[in-house]
């Protein structure tokens, strides 16, 4: 390869890094470089120098030795990206349209599967601006639309979480009315109308700030949607993200986890009048359910919320194999808005049922 052809390569390689500074995906993905200082190959080098040159921010350095892995960041995550908003579109669609339609579904946990559905909606909609934005390197929707999708993405972040939050109390309650062989004249479809409203409404205050700070930065030509905070900006980024830690993850997760653990205590020592054979069974089926909604659910999101950790108390250089785990990390999360239909309605043999109806009598129509 001669000279020109190697500052060529390395132009394309400083091109392809851009995506992890522009857009959306700053806002939602690891950032480790608080002060979002681009980094700046020197292409000055002369020919002999280039396994030499080093890609520079304020604090950090790293060799050109490495950056092969970022072409192919490139090109699989759009492709990824497209995947989950294929899969997410067609299952909270079909769960939307079935909790909706079907007169069966109208209970008051789907409920709280339809709005966690309508939250995973919203997302996986918008979605394919992130991958438009990601591509083109560059921002070219305008602020309004900048604060509204950084705003549906937070919405992703947050409702998902405190819907499970309030289905973890709900089958709480059921189990201790349970045993108390007591009836829950509080638990209507009305009254989960109304909690599922005030989550909204809660969420929404929760994101008002992403929303205030979410604004058009132009870098050398090039316009990005991002967080911009007040100086000190490094002390107001690190707020930014414990309070989405403590908020989005840390107090939820923690009730969650708190509630089934003292739900399946309870299970596991009650006794009721009934078949013995058929409680074992109902038994073990919530047991499994739970234990698979925590774990889809902690898997998603766990690694997201840890790099928070990661970010506020180590100094990272920003490599092409950190920018490739930040790149994975997120489109885990991501990937929970398209699993949350197959493990909230899909297992549920009612909605089976329901769906395949509908299915049958749109055919036979």
């Amino acid at each position: 390869m001669d000279c020109s052809h190697q500052q060529e390569f390395i132009k394309e390689l400083y091109q392809l890094e851009i995506p992890k500074l522009s857009s959306i995906s700053q806002t939602k993905r690891i950032n480790l470089d608080m002060n979002n200082f681009p980094f700046q190959p020197e292409l000055n080098a002369s020919c002999t120098d280039v396994d030499e040159t080093f890609y520079r921010t304020e604090h950090h350095t790293y060799n050109t030795s490495t950056p092969q892995l970022i072409p192919k960041f490139y090109i699989a995550v759009p492709i990824i990206y497209s995947m989950i908003c294929a899969v997410g579109l067609t299952g909270n669609s079909a769960v939307i349209y079935v909790i909706l339609k079907a007169p069966r579904m109208k209970t008051v946990t789907n409920i709280f599967i339809l709005n966690l559905a309508i939250a995973d909606e919203l997302f996986t909609l918008v979605l394919p601006i992130n991958i438009a934005d990601y591509l083109l390197l560059q921002w070219p929707f305008g602020e309004f639309m900048c604060k509204l999708i950084i705003s549906i993405d937070q919405y992703n972040t947050f409702s998902s979480i405190y819907f499970l939050t309030v289905m973890s109390i709900d089958r709480y309650l059921v189990v201790v009315a349970t045993l108390k062989s007591k009836k829950m004249t509080c638990r209507t479809y009305r009254a989960a109308k109304m909690v599922s409203l005030s989550v909204w409404v809660f969420v929404t205050i929760i994101i008002l700030p992403f929303s205030v700070f979410a604004k058009i930065h132009t870098e050398e030509g090039r316009s990005q949607c991002v967080f911009v905070f007040p100086q000190p900006e490094g002390f107001w980024w690190k707020v930014s993200r414990l309070y989405t830690l403590i908020l989005g993850f840390a107090i939820p997760v923690s009730t969650i986890c708190i509630l089934y653990s003292i739900m399946l205590y309870k299970l596991k020592h009650m006794h009721l009048h009934s078949n013995a054979k058929a409680l074992d069974k109902a038994k073990k089926k919530v047991m499994i359910m739970v234990l698979i909604i925590l774990g889809v659910c902690l898997f998603c999101w766990t690694p997201y919320h840890l790099s928070t950790v990661v970010a506020l108390t180590t100094d990272i250089p920003q490599t092409p194999l950190v920018i490739g785990i930040s790149y994975f990390i997120t489109t885990l999360s991501y990937a929970n808005s398209c699993l949350n239909p197959f493990l909230y309605a899909f297992l549920d043999d009612t909605f089976r049922k329901s769906f395949r109806k509908m299915v049958e009598c749109g055919t036979a129509s």
